[in-house]
């Protein structure tokens, strides 16, 4: 054969091969991969939010067309993740999928009761070639969907907290030069957290004082957060104070890694900002957060995005349209490579025990792809993406609150899912309330540091991951 006649040859093998790979990419369809599955009911667990009632009304589109019947079942967090957990660490099989939360990764694939689908993204007769896998925001998505060498589905929900606070506030010029007078720099909101600290500062006031030239009713507060014993509070400070000073509470192989001059730094930042928060702090979780804040009785806060399109809504708070959202704050003087906020990227996973892997699997496809994504956005008015693309809607992009969709595409830029811990709740509660006890002033930073320390080897000992 010759050089000429080998090239022609392999030009048109090649072709081909192209063409199959367009054909097969043009021609899938879920109807026609769902034949073999037509009149199966598959179980899926998911968590009630105002983000999933919506998406549960796009369901039906699903059903109608693969004839595969879906019960959806929506509960409460803590349900979710008892009744879930449960069934798939059982190998009961009761549900054929459920949404975990990051955090959840670690327990759930030590006791390997997760079906990794490498064999069904590599089915040409299953999966979706469509998907555009690259276009999922990748940090959250890689790091809450693989793990050791394995995937375990996609990301579904990107749960994330953004910086939040009273624009009306901010934007007053009596406080802005009052500030300016203060701190020597223009009020704004805050980029580091040294600014957040000196914002929460300044406008906590006793009832009588003045906000923006009126006297004020009762007292304000210049921040609020989640400061309840529980892991929602411990990664609150973890993933926004303590990785934003670099350090954090395992090292690189997963060794406790708490007791360190960046986490007794970030300490007293914590312990600080308690002074400014409201009295109760102590008994708020992260469902008070948006209350105080959709309320008016505090100036910022750092809090999850999905709830704040509950509160910043025309009727349900009279501040609706005052406020402005930005990414969480950074340490002035750190390294950026340590930017970090506190995100949930979740996902729906199928269980090892499921006994209908196969219209699962096209199931959590289909809710994956570009156009329910658009239709869940478009018909919530908003949400959280997952999706790269999803930015450019107009949904988004000319929506009444175009810096929280900022803030959010800034936050998902450094969110990554919890390290695999399989003690993770364990190591949630000894270490909270360490942490908490700091906040409330009765350990000092330092010997906070060391009693988190202990805490952390108590429960993991050598080592807190997989």
């Amino acid at each position: 054969m010759t050089s000429r006649t080998f090239m022609a040859a392999a030009s048109a093998a090649l072709l081909a091969a192209g063409l199959g790979a367009s054909a097969h990419a043009a021609e899938f369809s879920y109807a026609e991969a769902a034949k073999p599955y037509k009149g199966v009911s598959i179980r899926v667990l998911d968590e009630v939010t105002p983000l999933q009632e919506v998406l549960a009304k796009l369901v039906p589109g699903f059903e109608q067309e693969t004839g595969i019947k879906v019960d959806y079942q929506l509960l409460g967090h803590m349900e979710v993740i008892n009744r879930g957990q449960a069934d798939m660490l059982s190998g009961r099989g009761y549900f054929d999928a459920v949404m975990l939360h990051g955090f959840q990764m670690g327990q759930m694939l030590e006791a390997e009761a997760l079906l990794p689908i490498d064999s069904l993204v590599a089915d040409k007769k299953l999966s979706n070639p469509n998907l555009e896998t690259a276009d999922l925001i990748e940090r959250p998505y890689k790091t809450v969907a693989f793990f050791g060498g394995k995937q375990y589905g996609f990301v579904n929900w990107n749960y994330n907290h953004v910086y939040w606070a009273r624009a009306d506030l901010l934007n007053d010029e009596g406080e802005k030069a009052a500030f300016k007078a203060r701190y020597g720099y223009d009020l704004a909101p805050a980029k580091t957290l040294e600014q957040l600290r000196d914002i929460a500062e300044f406008f906590t006031r006793k009832k009588g004082a003045t906000l923006a030239g009126k006297p004020l009713e009762s007292d304000f507060y210049g921040v609020v957060f989640d400061g309840v014993k529980g892991s929602a509070s411990l990664f609150s400070f973890v993933n926004n104070i303590l990785k934003n000073y670099g350090g954090d509470i395992v090292d690189a192989s997963g060794k406790p890694n708490f007791d360190t001059p960046a986490t007794v730094a970030a300490l007293k930042l914590y312990a600080d900002l308690w002074k400014f928060a409201p009295p109760g702090t102590a008994e708020y979780s992260l469902l008070d957060v948006p209350t105080v804040m959709g309320n008016g009785i505090a100036a910022q806060s750092m809090a999850f995005s999905d709830f704040v399109l509950g509160v910043d809504k025309p009727g349900a708070s009279p501040f609706a349209g005052k406020f402005v959202y930005a990414g969480i704050p950074v340490k002035a003087d750190v390294d950026p490579k340590f930017a970090s906020a506190e995100a949930e990227p979740s996902l729906v996973a199928i269980g090892a025990s499921s006994k209908h892997p196969e219209a699962t699997f096209l199931f959590i496809q289909w809710l994956t792809e570009k156009k329910q994504q658009e239709a869940l956005l478009n018909a919530g008015q908003g949400g959280v993406p997952i999706r790269e693309s999803s930015w450019e809607l107009p949904v988004l992009k000319a929506s009444a609150n175009p810096t929280l969709f900022k803030a959010m595409k800034d936050t998902l830029s450094v969110a990554e899912a919890k390290p695999r811990m399989p003690k993770y709740l364990e190591l949630s509660d000894a270490l909270s309330t360490v942490v908490q006890q700091v906040g409330m002033g009765r350990l000092t930073p330092e010997q906070g540091a060391a009693e988190g320390q202990k805490a952390l080897v108590r429960v993991c000992g050598d080592k807190c991951t997989l």
